[in-house]
C-alpha cells in the first residue's frame, strides 16, 4: 500500500467514526436563522466560532463598520477566519462558505431550521447552500489534522467563513480581501452539485421606479397610470429574452443570457389610479459579455420605452429613475486553478464512483471576488447531483447525508494532495 493510499484510507476512517458528530454540527448550524433579508447574521457567526472553539479552533472575527453594514442592506455581519498551519513553505488555501441564505418562504413540510433527518436526507434552509460545507470544510480539515502525517505536510488550511453572499459579497470575501486580511493562493468555495465548477455567470440586478400621477379612479384621465407604464416598460425588457437566446457562451454549462422580473410593488388603493410604481431586475450574464454594456443597453431600452409610451400624450407622462442594486463580476478560470480541478475529479471519481465533470453554471456567487485578485478557485462541496434536486432557494432543501460526508472525503484528500505537493 503507497504512502498516500495508507493516508487516504486513514482520512476516510476518520470521517466515517465521526460522521454523527459532523451532522450534529451541521444541525446546530442549520438551527440559528441567517435570512438575507433582514441580514441579522453576526449570532450565527458567533455561534459557530462556538461550536468551532469545541474542536479546539479559534476563529478570529472580522466585522465590517455597521454603517457599511446598513448601506448594503444588512443588519450585521462578522466573518470568520480560521487558521490552520502546517510546515513551513507550501501553499495557502482557502475554504470559503457563505451562511446568509434567502428567507424560507412557503410551501415547507420540514421546519426550515429544524434539522429533521428523513430517508437519509436532512431538511432544512442552508442544508444544501451553503451550511452544509461550513461541516464539510471544517471536518476536512479536522480529518487531515487527525489521520495525516501532518509533519510531511507544508503550507496552511484557512477556513473563510462569511455572511453576505446573497447581496453580492462586499461585506464578506471583499472585505476580507481588500482589508488585506488574508491572500490565499488557492481557493475551493461552498458548491452545490457534483460537479467541479470553474466559471459563472455575472449578475446585474436594477430598482426601476416609474413615477406618474396618482388620481381617482372615478376620473382616470385626471391622472398618469405608473402601473401601465410599467407594464410598458417591462414588456420591452421582457422581449430581450428572445434576443438572449441567440447569443451563446463557449463555457460547457453556461447557455445564454436572460433576464427577469422578479419583484413589483406600487399603487394606494384599489380604486386609486397608482403614481408609483417599483420593480425590480435580475440579468444574467455570460463570462463573455461586457458588464458595463449590458447596463447601459438595458437603461436605454428603458429610456425608450418611456419615450414610446409619452409620445402623444397631453399631459407629463411617466418618468423613471433607476438604480443599481448589484454588479457581480462572471467568474472565469484561472490557469492555476488546475491542481485544485484535478485533485477534486481524480478523487471526486473514486469516492463517488462516476466521472466528476468541470463546467460553468449559470448561478453567480462571491467566489468571483477571489478570482478577480488573481486567487485560482473552484465550487465544490456537498450536493446533489444538480442544483435543482436540492432545493435551493425552494421549500423543503435538503442535503443527502450520504452525499455530504463523500464531498467531505473528497475535499480532505484534495487537501492532502496540495499540502503535500511543493508545485500545487
Amino acid at each position: 500500500m503507497s504512502n498516500n493510499t495508507q493516508r487516504y484510507d486513514q482520512i476516510d476512517q476518520w470521517i466515517d467514526q465521526h460522521f454523527d458528530e459532523q451532522v450534529e454540527f451541521l444541525k446546530a448550524l442549520v438551527a440559528v436563522p441567517t435570512d438575507t433579508p433582514p441580514g441579522n447574521n453576526t449570532p450565527h457567526a458567533l455561534r459557530t466560532a462556538e461550536l468551532l472553539k469545541d474542536f479546539g479552533y479559534t476563529a478570529e472575527h472580522h466585522a465590517p463598520p455597521i454603517e457599511m453594514v446598513r448601506e448594503n442592506g444588512m443588519e450585521s455581519v462578522t466573518n470568520l477566519i480560521v487558521r490552520r498551519p502546517f510546515g513551513a513553505g507550501g501553499k495557502t488555501i482557502a475554504l470559503n462558505a457563505h451562511g446568509d441564505v434567502v428567507p424560507p418562504g412557503e410551501g415547507w413540510t420540514h421546519d426550515p431550521y429544524g434539522g429533521e433527518i428523513v430517508d437519509g436526507k436532512m431538511y432544512g434552509r442552508a442544508t444544501a447552500v451553503s451550511k452544509c460545507d461550513f461541516s464539510t470544510f471544517t471536518f476536512a480539515v479536522r480529518a487531515l489534522e487527525a489521520a495525516a502525517d501532518v509533519t510531511k505536510l507544508k503550507g496552511q488550511v484557512e477556513l473563510h467563513f462569511t455572511y453576505d453572499e446573497e447581496f453580492g459579497g462586499i461585506l464578506g470575501p471583499d472585505y476580507l480581501l481588500a482589508n488585506n486580511l488574508t491572500k490565499p493562493d488557492l481557493m475551493i468555495a461552498a458548491g452545490f452539485s457534483y460537479q467541479v465548477v470553474t466559471a459563472h455567470n455575472g449578475c446585474l440586478q436594477m430598482e426601476v421606479t416609474v413615477n406618474g400621477n396618482m388620481a381617482h379612479a372615478a376620473i382616470p384621465e385626471s391622472g398618469v397610470d405608473a402601473l401601465q407604464g410599467a407594464h410598458a416598460i417591462m414588456g420591452e425588457l421582457y422581449k430581450q429574452n428572445a434576443l438572449y437566446k441567440q447569443i451563446t457562451s463557449q463555457v460547457e454549462g453556461i447557455t445564454h443570457p436572460y433576464l427577469n422580473i422578479g419583484m413589483i410593488s406600487g399603487g394606494t388603493n384599489t380604486n386609486v389610479v397608482p403614481g408609483k410604481v417599483t420593480f425590480k431586475l435580475d440579468r444574467r450574464m455570460i463570462p463573455e459579455e461586457d458588464t458595463a454594456a449590458v447596463e447601459a443597453n438595458l437603461r436605454q431600452i428603458m429610456a425608450d420605452a418611456v419615450t414610446a409610451f409619452n409620445k402623444g400624450r397631453n399631459d407629463a407622462g411617466i418618468s423613471i429613475s433607476i438604480k443599481r442594486l448589484l454588479m457581480c463580476e462572471a467568474m472565469k478560470p484561472l490557469a492555476g486553478n488546475q491542481s485544485l480541478v484535478q485533485a477534486l475529479q481524480t478523487h471526486g471519481e473514486t469516492i463517488f464512483g462516476e466521472p466528476i465533470p468541470a463546467l460553468g453554471t449559470p448561478l453567480y456567487t462571491d467566489v468571483r471576488l477571489y478570482v478577480e485578485r488573481g486567487i485560482p478557485g473552484v465550487i465544490y462541496g456537498a450536493g446533489p447531483r444538480t442544483v435543482l434536486e436540492s432545493h435551493a432557494k425552494r421549500a423543503d432543501e435538503r442535503i443527502d447525508l450520504a452525499d455530504l460526508r463523500r464531498a467531505t472525503k473528497v475535499i480532505a484528500r484534495t487537501l492532502a494532495d496540495l499540502l503535500s505537493s511543493p508545485t500545487a
